[in-house]
């Protein structure tokens, strides 16, 4: 059975370490773990320490260890979200595109902002019953989002830099999961163009 662990541990990490050596995050020869984190990251940027971990199989001091190594070798960048840090590919990322990626990465905001990209014209009660929440949730959510900056509320809801975001989403939907896949698909009827 510990062998299946290992073998499996070994198979992932040499997954992320062949993105992370195609990345310019990280200059560290033969060090795998290091480079699968680096591989994570260009793939998964916003996650938060216990996804990576858990998602690369990798100890709890290990993953401390070699974060914090690629932060100090200034390849990665964190910031503090809530209860979590969430890791990024230093200067790869504007402050806004931080803040999205970090909530995209939780899933009742992102089905929000999904929801609003794909109906920007969506109540709350609309947003509530394609998410299977309740109204207060839908609520609670969009003051979050708002406070981040990610979503006005001044007439009904709308979602600011919704370009950004909606790039987010597609650039990185493999991570974020069906519903991103989704919109990723449908991702070129939903941009105007205006060349006015």
């Amino acid at each position: 059975m510990d062998g299946d662990i290992d073998q499996s541990k070994r198979t992932t990490l040499r997954r992320f370490a062949a993105l992370g050596a195609a990345s310019p995050l990280v200059q560290i020869a033969g060090a795998s773990a290091p480079d699968a984190l680096a591989g994570y990251l260009t793939t998964t940027p916003g996650a938060h320490f216990s996804k990576i971990r858990d998602d690369l199989e990798l100890g709890t001091g290990e993953t401390q260890h070699h974060l914090r190594s690629l932060e100090r070798d200034g390849a990665v960048e964190s910031r503090k979200d809530g209860d979590y840090r969430r890791f990024f590919p230093a200067d790869r990322f504007s402050e806004f595109e931080q803040v999205a990626l970090g909530y995209l990465r939780r899933d009742t905001s992102r089905g929000m902002l999904v929801a609003l990209l794909e109906d920007p014209d969506a109540t709350a009660s609309e947003v509530a019953a394609r998410l299977d929440v309740s109204r207060s949730t839908v609520s609670k959510y969009a003051s979050e989002l708002e406070s981040a900056g990610l979503l006005s509320r001044a007439d009904g809801y709308a979602v600011e830099n919704p370009e950004t975001v909606l790039l987010l989403l597609v650039r990185y939907a493999d991570s974020f999961g069906e519903g991103a896949a989704r919109l990723a698909e449908r991702s070129p009827d939903l941009l105007e163009y205006d060349p006015g």
